[in-house]
């Protein structure tokens, strides 16, 4: 994933007609920056102006000249708010204001799948309901869609469903059809894809049934979404440059009045964010408004605890975990050895050894520690031609191949992933690559050969994976990130022909289907999943069809990953169960008003509703613990007695006439009492309350203990995860 650069701010001024791309400078030579000042909803009056508001907000700071000359964008139609140009003074003043929720900076945010349906058991014969399905309309938040894409063809497909309220504005060049009924970009000067990223999840969500694909023969099958007969809406808030806040913002904007029905974002930011201040949590807080859910990438910042970056309760987030494919690479060693790595390399070196170097001793123009690693500019194409090079960071192949090297072996933090690579390379884990150090130095002569990537089976998947981001939450521990996890590893979905396929400049290759990984990639097949219960349960809420998601998971092996829930959420996903779950967690908006009671002031909460919502005082505050979550967490002091209480309500979707009883499976640490023990049921959609106690004694600080409760009806198993943490 590259690092992205300098935030992007010329799309606005196009869509504001009373603003020059000149006038800021022209006007103020101060430092001025972009900020985004966060106004909640909008107001219920039809002769309410959201444009003359914000512009008469921004007047009262600005002094000296007209404030429109400093707007960027206005958000208008799905919420209230806008970005604009301020001094840090100005960005005072605005925070203290009792009709702003917040002002935050601009942030440049980052993008974060043809075997992956099958192993997941959503296979070409599952049940279908094609008629809603083909109604059914998946809005990406991306980098774009590449409308040539075989995964995006009409045929087959009527006209855009009714309820659609969205255009085609794609630019020049792009057009929509009735598999992409609506496009709209924010960066760049269309909504064509050059980057590949936004193709991948949008054809991995809901791309058409495509025969025969691969990647330079490489996992062949065929490559399909989770609803190949929904509609998609693409939305473009990325360029190479990165995701702008203000453009995130807007595909949101868009998205939820143009009338989608389940949004996608595989992107995020670096680390977690307060509610306020992330725009992709506002967003999909006003989605939920509409009935819309959101799903969003976890993050590729793990293993590292506490990096999840997603956290809003209302939005449901995805881990990234392995199928049971997986692409390796083999090296063969002069001495006859064979090591096992990863790459997706669809090079041959025609059986032949090649002479074997190490990147410091191919550098006559770097320091010892850049050359090993292979950085830009260090290697010597005289002293790397026709030969293997070991670099020791795995972004060392770029350089291998534009400095004319044959081939390269790769020292990787992250071997149970493979990354396209523009020569035969092969990424190998530290001890791996050890071997070949080692190998290097006992010879005169070191060789090597490297083979093109297979595809094999794993019978351990699923496993998360190495790179997804981890829990705890660390704006609101009580709420488990990440809720689910998904396959995100090695998958092949549709790709653009416009965007390259490596880090190379000199590799050329184009290519119409891809193998990524990452959350990107995990996002959208719990995406494709949302929408296919939807199109079975069409009146349920995104609390709902999230409860559905998290409550059937599959329970995944803890000795396998860690750290446990933290790296799973509630588990890895089962499209199949999740369309008849028995019972579900409902959550209203007035619920997660509630809970946002717990966590900002009560004006903050009265702009965000939009109406008159007061907060409970004193004693009668809720605890984030209490939010009929499908999960269960809270924090404790780890050298403390501890007894927490978790209050529950259910809704039973399954069978009229039915009793559940409660199964507890834990461990001895902690003693689990769940009243009443058995739920009866005597009608569809009745709901009924439970209680948790946990009782334990001290935890070490840093650790944590899990549980699960089970309600089950013989038919039915609704799961829900128990983790307490000091």
């Amino acid at each position: 994933m590259a690092k992205h650069g300098a935030l992007l701010f010329s799309y606005a001024f196009s869509i504001l007609v009373f603003a020059t791309s000149l006038s800021c400078k022209a006007i103020d030579s101060e430092d001025r920056k972009t900020y985004i000042v966060y106004l909640g909803s909008l107001p219920h009056n039809e002769v309410f102006s959201p444009l003359s508001n914000q512009i008469g907000i921004l007047e009262r700071v600005v002094q000296k000249t007209s404030a429109a000359n400093f707007l960027l964008t206005s958000y208008k139609r799905s919420f209230n708010g806008f970005a604009a140009k301020l001094t840090e003074q100005e960005r005072e003043r605005l925070a203290g204001m009792k009709e702003v929720v917040s002002v935050f900076p601009s942030r440049t945010f980052q993008l974060q799948t043809t075997r992956s349906w099958d192993f997941l058991g959503l296979n070409q014969t599952a049940k279908r309901n094609a008629t809603v399905e083909s109604n059914t309309i998946i809005g990406v938040i991306d980098s774009g869609i590449s409308p040539d894409s075989e995964s995006f063809n009409e045929e087959g497909f009527g006209p855009a469903p009714k309820k659609w309220k969205g255009v085609c504005k794609g630019g020049q060049n792009f057009t929509c059809n009735n598999k992409i009924i609506g496009a709209r970009y924010y960066t760049d000067d269309g909504a064509s894809d050059a980057i590949g990223h936004g193709t991948h999840t949008a054809s991995t969500a809901a791309g058409n049934p495509v025969k025969d694909v691969s990647f330079y023969g490489l996992a062949q099958g065929t490559a399909r979404g989770g609803v190949p007969s929904a509609r998609i809406a693409a939305y473009k808030v990325c360029s190479v440059s990165g995701c702008p806040t203000e453009a995130i913002l807007q595909g949101f904007d868009d998205a939820i009045a143009d009338g989608v029905d389940i949004i996608t974002i595989s992107i995020g930011a670096e680390s977690s964010a307060p509610f306020q201040q992330d725009p992709i949590a506002i967003g999909a807080f006003h989605a939920m408004e509409k009935g819309i859910l959101t799903l969003q990438s976890a993050g590729n910042s793990g293993p590292e605890a506490g990096s999840v970056s997603s956290v809003a309760p209302w939005t449901l987030t995805v881990a990234a975990s392995s199928t049971d494919r997986r692409i390796i690479d083999k090296i063969v060693l002069g001495n006859g050895k064979t090591i096992v790595g990863s790459s997706v390399n669809s090079f041959k070196l025609n059986g032949t050894s090649l002479p074997l170097v190490y990147g410091k001793d191919a550098s006559s123009q770097c320091v010892d520690s850049d050359a090993r690693q292979c950085v830009a500019g260090c290697l010597d194409a005289d002293l790397v031609k026709g030969k293997i090079v070991l670099c020791d960071q795995a972004g060392g192949n770029t350089e291998a191949h534009q400095a004319g090297a044959l081939g390269s072996i790769l020292n990787t933090s992250k071997p149970d992933v493979a990354f396209v690579v523009p020569l035969p390379a092969s990424g190998l884990g530290s001890q791996d690559y050890d071997v070949v150090k080692s190998y290097l130095k006992s010879t005169k002569r070191p060789r090597a050969n490297i083979l093109k990537s297979e595809a094999i089976k794993d019978d351990g998947a699923p496993v998360v994976a190495s790179f997804s981001s981890r829990g705890p939450n660390q704006i609101v521990p009580e709420i488990i990130k990440p809720d689910i996890s998904a396959p995100g590893i090695d998958i092949l979905a549709a790709y653009s022909t416009l965007a390259p396929i490596t880090g190379s400049t000199q590799d050329k290759r184009r290519v119409k289907y891809s193998i990524l990984s990452g959350t990107s990639m995990s996002c959208p097949h719990v995406a494709g999943v949302a929408a296919y219960i939807k199109t079975f349960h069409p009146d349920w809420s995104p609390a709902a069809i999230k409860s559905s998601i998290m409550t059937t998971a599959w329970p995944v092996n803890d000795t396998k990953t860690s750290p446990a829930e933290f790296a799973y959420g509630s588990g890895h996903i089962n499209p199949l169960k999740a369309i008849n779950p028995g019972l579900v967690f409902e959550a209203s908006k007035e619920d997660y008003i509630k809970f946002l009671c717990s966590v900002l002031d009560e004006g903050s909460v009265r702009l965000i509703s939009g109406d008159s919502s007061s907060c409970p005082a004193g004693s009668a505050k809720v605890s984030p613990k209490d939010l009929n979550y499908p999960s269960l967490a809270a924090n404790v002091n780890s050298s403390t007695s501890f007894t927490i209480n978790f209050h529950r309500t259910v809704k039973n979707v399954g069978l009229p006439n039915s009793t559940y009883k409660a199964n507890i499976l834990s461990s001895s640490k902690v003693a689990i009492k769940v009243v009443p023990h058995v739920l009866s049921f005597k009608s569809l959609n009745e709901e009924k309350t439970f209680d948790v106690t946990v009782v334990g004694r001290g935890i070490p600080e840093g650790s944590h203990v899990s549980a699960s409760l089970v309600w089950t009806d013989g038919t039915h198993s609704v799961r829900s995860p128990i983790l307490v943490a000091a």
